[in-house]
């Protein structure tokens, strides 16, 4: 087996994209480098067309990429582009699948190891636009962890060689949707959130050896978010989103504090922005879409009572602000947030006030993939391929729009590296550099 490259390249935020949405898990980046124009051709440093099928997000640490895929043996139904109904696909697939670990040369894109951990038949379902791969990896620099939801977790060096793996007890999921939690890393432990409809848990393994550490058992049913390890003045919590309530846990599984009131299907992501918490719940059918900024410090139960927008551990709530699939960004002082029909708002992180309502992206169609900034830029993928660039100023102002190939369906967030941003879609990874050196 090919090693994945001989040496690591020195750490920093700028050169490594080690985990979902980046170093602090907010999806900027701040290198006025990386490119604001591209197509399929044009910026294009190199494309690697992918097997399978993932919608989980390319890692970068020196010069590896690295992702996740399954690959079907059988034959394998298309998702449709958009937000619907209808997918449901409540029976596993017949035909085995293969799982993988893909590394990839950042500079060129070639393939540099390919190591499937797991074959067979699926003993899960998922949502006709959901995959058997949308959990991203994490690495801290030594080791690179990849979480494949009901299969296992399996952890490899920087040379390619398997240093552990743990098997996860398969649980149904809401309607057979699936999984897509990624994992998250705080010095030393490796935190997976899996809420299901039978025994959801949160847990601690120890990142060197894979051995448990602790968990903890969860009433919240299924839910899709990554849990968010929020270093504040105060101390260190593990924030889990979660539809019946968000929980903030110690780093010994202590429950600090919950909330309770968000929408009835949790997806994105938390983050903080200048020592607050942002946590959002957006699901489309709901009255209640909140937005929560967050101070530090809270204790036990910290849900509003009805009337109330704060609270002394709540600073606000935009009570129908929440996209359902797209995490928010908070980006200069403004938060951004995409919705999943084509519309874009702007809002004031400090206190929650409008700074514009609102707008439609023309012809945007359905948008899947968290924005993210650079630049002066704020950035919004659809799933037609097609990124939306606005200017990130105080008025809703687009410059111009990026599209990729007609096959390139897109639901995956990107990842910045460098001056290089890349992007997967359901048919390949592009490494999209100014200049397409």
């Amino acid at each position: 087996m090919a090693a994945w490259l001989v040496a690591a390249a020195p750490a920093t935020a700028q050169t490594n994209w080690p985990q979902f949405r980046g170093p602090e898990a907010r999806g900027v980046a701040e290198n006025d480098a990386l490119p604001g124009r591209w197509s399929a051709t044009e910026n294009v440093a190199w494309k690697t067309d992918i097997p399978g099928r993932g919608w989980s997000s390319p890692i970068v640490w020196g010069e590896r990429v690295f992702l996740t895929t399954v690959v079907n043996t059988g034959r394998s139904e298309e998702p449709r582009k958009g937000l619907y109904f209808g997918g449901n696909r409540p029976t596993p697939p017949e035909s085995p699948h293969q799982w993988k670990v893909l590394c990839l040369n950042l500079k060129t894109g070639e393939l540099l190891s390919e190591r499937q951990v797991y074959e067979g038949k699926p003993n899960s379902a998922i949502h006709l636009k959901n995959s058997f791969a949308s959990e991203t990896p994490v690495t801290d620099g030594e080791r690179v962890y990849c979480y494949f939801g009901n299969v296992g977790v399996f952890c490899f060096d920087l040379n390619g060689n398997e240093v552990w793996e743990r098997r996860i007890e398969p649980r149904p999921t809401r309607y057979g949707w699936g999984t897509a939690a990624s994992p998250v890393l705080h010095e030393g432990r490796l935190y997976l959130v899996n809420d299901n409809e039978e025994e959801s848990y949160l847990l601690a393994l120890d990142a060197k050896t894979g051995e448990e550490v602790w968990r903890v058992a969860r009433d919240e049913k299924s839910n899709w978010a990554t849990p968010f390890v929020w270093e504040n003045e105060l101390r260190t919590e593990i924030i889990t989103p979660g539809s019946g309530k968000v929980r903030s846990y110690d780093l010994d599984g202590n429950l600090l504090w919950f909330l309770e009131g968000m929408s009835s299907i949790t997806i994105a992501t938390p983050y903080e922005y200048e020592g607050r918490l942002y946590i959002s719940s957006g699901y489309v059918q709901d009255p209640l879409r909140p937005i929560y900024a967050i101070r530090p410090g809270a204790k036990g139960d910290v849900s509003l009572k009805e009337g109330e927008s704060s609270n002394a551990w709540i600073v606000w709530r935009g009570e129908q602000a929440a996209p359902y699939n797209p995490s928010t960004l908070v980006y200069r002082d403004r938060l951004y947030v995409l919705y999943d029909r084509g519309l874009a708002a702007c809002f004031d992180p400090e206190n929650g006030s409008t700074i514009y309502e609102p707008q439609r992206l023309p012809h945007g169609r359905a948008f899947t993939a968290s924005p993210w900034a650079y630049a002066g830029k704020v950035f919004c993928l659809n799933e037609d391929g097609v990124t939306f660039v606005l200017d990130a100023v105080d008025k809703f102002e687009l410059l111009h729009t990026n599209a990729l190939a007609e096959d390139d369906m897109c639901m995956a967030t990107p990842a910045m590296a460098g001056d290089r941003l890349l992007i997967r879609t359901s048919a390949r990874l592009y490494c999209i550099q100014a200049g397409g050196k």
